[in-house]
């Protein structure tokens, strides 16, 4: 798993080369999300349904949670890797640090 900055996190949404995944509960992804971020909770069924969103092992994958406080996303790395995904990243930042740069949200 390989941690990324916001910058590094635009760049890769402007190119249009990444599925980002957000892995709270639903609550907390409908409050708010990144822009096009997929929503696959670390609390449900995660590696079923990240096969569903990701099928493609080889492509990269950002995943992200609340702050760099939270656990959520290393782990769902972790598990990721562990299915054989290639291009697994954690937006260390969160959808917090997204927000208070006063980029765009869905909700």
């Amino acid at each position: 798993m390989t941690t990324i900055d916001r910058e590094q996190l635009q760049t890769m949404m402007d190119e249009d080369v990444v599925t980002v995944v957000e892995v709270l509960d639903p609550p907390y992804y409908d409050k708010f999300h990144l822009p096009g971020a997929l929503n696959v909770p670390l609390s449900g069924d995660f590696d079923r349904e990240i096969r569903d969103v990701a099928p493609d092992k080889t492509k990269p994958v950002v995943v992200y949670c609340l702050d760099e406080d939270c656990d959520a996303s290393p782990e769902a790395a972790r598990r990721m890797e562990d299915l054989g995904y290639d291009r697994v990243y954690d937006y260390e930042g969160g959808k917090e640090d997204w927000k208070a740069a006063g980029l765009p949200i869905e909700s």
